[in-house]
């Protein structure tokens, strides 16, 4: 089951009363895919589609479709702050990585 970090749960809590969405989930979903395999993307959504697998951890609901949902078993939500920015990522494990991975080149 895909889990979200206590840090991710504090700032999606924080982000949802900011933007008064305290009754959404969040959405992980398939944004493309690169080099370095799926590429996943994130939105706040307060609809739910048929195939859609939910899951809460941390008091916060996840939704996703069911077809990416074994995907991300072991995958893990976190919130980062660097240099560059701050905001959320997933943590995928099972993942398939490195160049490559997607069967062209790099170069």
């Amino acid at each position: 089951m895909i889990e979200i970090t206590e840090k991710a749960a504090t700032e999606l809590r924080t982000l949802m009363e900011s933007e008064d969405k305290k009754d959404h989930a969040l959405r992980i979903f398939v944004a493309g895919m690169g080099c370095s395999g799926v590429q996943y993307g994130m939105a706040l959504d307060n609809e739910t589609k048929e195939d859609d697998v939910t899951v809460t951890d941390k008091e916060i609901k996840i939704v996703m479709a069911n077809d990416i949902n074994e995907e991300l078993s072991e995958a893990t939500v976190d919130f980062i702050e660097t240099p560059q920015g701050n905001g959320f990522v997933i943590d995928n494990p099972s993942e398939m990585s490195g160049c490559g991975s997607c069967g062209g080149s790099c170069h």
